[in-house]
C-alpha cells in the first residue's frame, strides 16, 4: 500500500513557469520554519486531528454505537453543513458502491442507506423527510459548537416530525456528533437521554473528517473505519521527517505555495481521475479555502490560494480548455488510481473494426482510457508551460483514502505558516453568521443587529 507524489511537471527545467531549481533548492529553509511552526501548534494541542489514527478510546464511541445500531435502521440521515457534511460525502463516494442508496437491502448486504442532508433547501429537505419510513430511520445531528443555523433548523423540522410520529421513543432515532462538553447540543442530550458522540475540542470542522464526523456514519454503513484510520496513521509519520523531499505534505504545500507567490499561480486544481474520488475534491476546495484564504492584518488585501474540483476525464471536455489556454494563473494536481477494483474493469470489445474512430479503441479497458487521459493531460498541459503534479494511489480503499486526508490535512498547516496565516480559524465566516442571526432575531445577536441596521441602503436596480 503506497501513496506517492510525482512532481516532475511542477519544475522549472520541465515546465516553462515552473518552480526554478534555485528557488526549489532555497525552499528547504522556508519548510524548515514551517515544520517549526507546525510543531509549535502541535506541542500547543491545536492540531488535535493529528492524534486521532491512535485515539482508540474515540474511535470505539462511534464503533460501539454502530454495533448497538446494527439492523435497527434501513436510513441513516446526516443533518450538517461545511465540515460536518463534506467528509462524510466524500467517504461514502470513495468506498460504498456506486448508486448505494438505489441499491436493494440483499445487495447492500443489511446495511442502511446513507443521506447527507448538506443545505437548508426545502425542497431537498422535505423530499427526503417525506418519503422515509421515520420508524427506521436514524439521524445523525452534526454540530460541534451546537449553535450552527442551518445544522440546528434541520434538527428542529426532524425532531418535530419525530415526536409527532415516534413520541416518547424520538430520542431512540437520535444521536448527536457534538462538543464533549458544552454548546446546545449536549445541553438537549443530557436533557433528553439523546446519545451522543464527541468531537474532540482541538479539531476544528474542516479536519473533522477522522473524528465521528465521519467515522461513526462510516461504521454504520460498513466501512473499514480501522484501516482509514491506520492510513492515516501512517501518512502522519511520513510527514515528521527534517527534509522537505522526505514529508510528501510538505512538498505539496511548498510547490503549490511556490507556485502561486513567485509564478502567479493562484488557482489551484484538485482533478482526480476517478469517480470514486469526486467528492474528495469537493472536500479539499473547503479545506485549502477556508484555511488559507485570510488577512494578514485587518486591512490589507488578503491572500491564499483559489481551490477548484474536477474531475477525470469529464472535465477534459469542459474545464480543461481554460486550465490549457486560458491565464497561466493556475496549477493541476492530479490524482490517479493504480489498480482497479477486482473484476471492476471494462474491456472494450473489437467492434466496428474498419472504422478508424473507433477501431483502435477494442482490446482497451476502461479503466486504461481513463489512465492514459490522466497522463496525456498532464503532458500536454506540461508542453503548455502548466505546472501540474500527480499523486498517486494503489487503489481506492480505506487505507488509502485515510492517507489522503491526512496528507491534505498536515500540508494545510504547512501552507499557513508558509502564508503567515492562521490555517484553524475562519474569522471570515463570522460576520455573515452574525447579520443571519440578526436577521433571524437571535437574542445575543443585537450588537450584529445595530450593525446590519446602520448599513446604507443603496438604490435597488433590477432587470425585469
Amino acid at each position: 500500500m503506497a501513496l506517492r507524489i510525482d512532481y516532475t511537471n511542477m519544475m522549472g527545467e520541465v515546465v516553462s513557469g515552473g518552480v526554478a531549481a534555485d528557488a526549489w533548492a532555497a525552499a528547504e529553509r522556508a519548510f524548515r520554519d514551517a515544520r517549526a511552526v507546525f510543531e509549535r501548534r502541535r506541542a500547543s494541542g491545536e492540531l488535535g486531528f493529528l492524534a486521532l489514527p491512535t485515539d482508540e478510546q474515540l474511535h470505539e464511541q462511534s464503533t460501539t454505537f454502530a454495533r448497538d445500531a446494527e439492523g435497527r435502521f434501513d436510513d441513516v440521515v446526516i443533518l450538517g453543513i461545511g465540515g460536518s457534511a463534506l467528509g462524510p460525502i466524500a467517504l461514502r463516494t470513495a468506498l460504498l458502491p456506486p448508486s448505494w442508496n438505489m441499491l436493494g437491502m440483499d445487495e447492500r448486504v443489511g446495511l442502511p442507506r446513507l443521506h447527507v442532508l448538506d443545505n437548508v433547501d426545502p425542497r431537498t429537505i422535505g423530499h427526503l423527510l417525506d418519503r422515509l419510513e421515520l420508524r427506521r430511520a436514524l439521524f445523525i445531528v452534526t454540530s460541534k459548537s451546537g449553535g450552527t443555523a442551518e445544522t440546528m433548523a434541520q434538527y428542529l423540522v426532524v425532531r418535530d416530525r419525530l415526536n409527532r410520529v415516534l413520541g416518547d421513543a424520538a430520542p431512540r432515532h437520535l444521536v448527536f456528533v457534538t462538543d464533549p462538553q458544552k454548546g446546545a447540543l449536549r445541553t438537549i442530550a443530557r436533557a433528553g437521554a439523546i446519545p451522543t458522540v464527541d468531537i474532540p475540542a482541538a479539531v476544528g470542522g474542516r479536519f473533522s473528517v477522522l473524528t465521528p464526523v465521519g467515522i461513526l456514519p462510516a461504521a454504520l454503513v460498513g466501512i473499514d473505519t480501522a484501516a482509514l484510520l491506520a492510513g492515516a496513521g501512517e501518512m502522519a509519520r511520513r510527514c515528521t521527517g527534517e527534509r522537505l523531499s522526505d514529508d510528501p505534505a510538505g512538498v505539496f504545500a511548498m510547490l503549490q505555495y511556490l507556485a502561486h507567490t513567485r509564478h502567479g499561480r493562484h488557482v489551484q486544481v484538485l482533478m482526480p481521475y476517478s469517480d470514486a474520488l469526486r467528492d474528495v475534491a469537493a472536500w479539499f476546495v473547503q479545506l485549502w479555502a477556508e484555511s488559507l484564504g485570510k488577512h494578514r492584518t485587518a486591512k490589507d488585501e488578503g491572500v491564499g490560494p483559489t481551490p477548484v474540483a474536477a474531475l477525470g476525464a469529464t472535465d477534459q471536455h469542459s474545464q480543461v480548455q481554460l486550465f490549457m489556454e486560458g491565464p497561466p494563473d493556475k496549477t493541476v494536481t492530479f490524482i490517479a488510481v493504480n489498480e482497479r477494483d477486482a473484476g471492476g474493469d471494462v474491456t472494450i470489445p473489437h467492434l466496428h473494426g474498419d472504422v478508424k474512430e473507433l477501431g483502435y479503441l477494442g482490446g482497451h479497458s476502461l479503466g486504461d482510457l481513463l489512465d492514459i487521459e490522466q497522463r496525456a493531460t498532464a503532458g500536454a498541459l506540461a508542453v503548455r508551460g502548466r505546472p501540474n503534479m500527480t499523486i498517486h494511489l494503489d487503489r481506492v480503499d480505506a487505507w488509502h483514502l485515510g492517507a489522503l486526508f491526512m496528507l491534505l490535512e498536515i500540508a494545510t498547516v504547512y501552507a499557513g505558516a508558509l502564508y503567515d496565516v492562521n490555517p484553524l480559524d475562519q474569522p471570515g465566516v463570522e460576520l455573515g453568521k452574525q447579520f443571519t442571526y440578526a436577521q433571524l432575531g437571535r437574542a445575543d445577536a443585537e450588537q450584529a443587529r445595530q450593525e446590519w441596521n446602520m448599513l446604507p441602503e443603496p438604490e435597488p436596480r433590477f432587470c425585469v
